[in-house]
């Protein structure tokens, strides 16, 4: 089938999870987000979204995902209507499946980022137009297509040849993603972390669904050390939520340390190439308010990262943030105009 054929079948599809699209469907993704950026960057960008109205959706802040999307959507000739957590009525006063109905009716498209991953469902089955996940508590599928195109970026080899590390705290949405990502597309692809904070036994059963068809290769340990072993990317995100109490940080630190992406870590790769990701933002130092009190009360100055790695010739986090951009208007473009 032809690239185009595969873009244009696009078309008026949602994206709520990674495993929504083929391997086909999601390459096809990641060459428009690259010819998306080689035009963004000689000024040769065609507008395919002229006239459109996007609403994006957030329940929960955003810098990368809420920028990435509004500049895509400008880029594109869009106009966006941005409604901030509280904002909306959404399951306060009224049903999310009301709420899709009438904003069906006023938006081409809709991006929501939130809780709950069956309200974006419900977004996509009760508005009658495409809806794009921003981001859930399961599932992060705009974080991956950047991911894979920064990967492809600076890979030597094709994807399917690519060795894929997760360590940390894997039981989120990025982990979830990432891991059916690299089944879906044929990775080598392996996950490093304590058992308790491993991605659920439902999202391991996807991924290995896929890796039948795919070939990929998949590793989940407890072993930060086995798992980076002859990798070509060490990905991490991460340990602690803002929404959680301060009093139970310490005793995830103390659990999660072996599994902090430091030069040692890096080291054991046993690959001078390698190169470092992640989704941002990062807890590397103490300049920020939540590291500073991290310091204060964990006596750490870094948590899942070193400031050495971070801001190392390794890390590459700040291609991966740019290519938020550019994919995202990838899959924009895709859904609302088959481009």
């Amino acid at each position: 089938m032809k690239k185009s054929e595969i873009l244009s079948g696009l078309r008026g599809r949602s994206l709520l999870r990674d495993v929504d699209l083929t391997k086909e469907e999601f390459i096809g993704l990641l060459d428009l987000g690259e010819r998306l950026r080689r035009e963004k960057w000689s000024a040769t960008e065609k507008k395919f979204l002229k006239g459109k109205n996007i609403a994006l959706i957030f329940e929960k802040s955003s810098t990368r995902t809420r920028s990435a999307f509004e500049v895509a959507s400008h880029d594109q000739g869009a106009h966006v209507t941005y409604m901030g957590p509280g904002e909306t009525q959404l399951g306060h006063k009224e049903t999310v499946k009301d709420t899709a109905r009438v904003l069906g009716r006023m938006y081409d498209g809709i991006e929501f980022r939130g809780f709950a991953h069956h309200d974006v469902e419900l977004l996509a089955e009760f508005s009658g137009v495409p809806v794009w996940n921003g981001l859930t508590d399961q599932w992060h599928p705009t974080q991956l297509l950047a991911d894979m195109l920064t990967i492809r970026d600076h890979a030597t080899k094709p994807l399917e040849q690519v060795a894929l590390t997760y360590v940390g705290d894997a039981r989120n949405n990025t982990a979830n993603s990432l891991l059916c990502a690299g089944a879906l597309l044929g990775l080598d692809v392996r996950i490093g972390a304590p058992i308790g904070l491993q991605p659920s036994e439902d999202v391991q059963l996807i991924a290995r669904r896929l890796a039948a068809h795919s070939d990929a290769r998949i590793l989940i340990t407890e072993n930060a050390q086995e798992a980076v072993a002859n990798t070509d990317f060490i990905y991490t995100d991460v340990w602690v939520s803002m929404g959680e109490p301060t009093d139970s940080w310490a005793e995830r630190i103390k659990l999660l340390l072996p599994y902090q992406v430091n030069e040692d870590l890096v080291k054991a790769s046993k690959n001078p190439d390698v190169r470092f990701l992640h989704c941002l933002p990062a807890l590397h130092n103490t300049d920020t308010d939540v590291g500073a009190e991290l310091n204060k009360k964990c006596g750490v100055s870094a948590l899942e990262v070193t400031d050495e790695v971070f801001e190392s010739k390794t890390s590459i986090v700040f291609d991966q943030a740019e290519n938020r951009l550019h994919t995202i208007k990838a899959v924009m473009v895709a859904t609302l105009a088959g481009a």
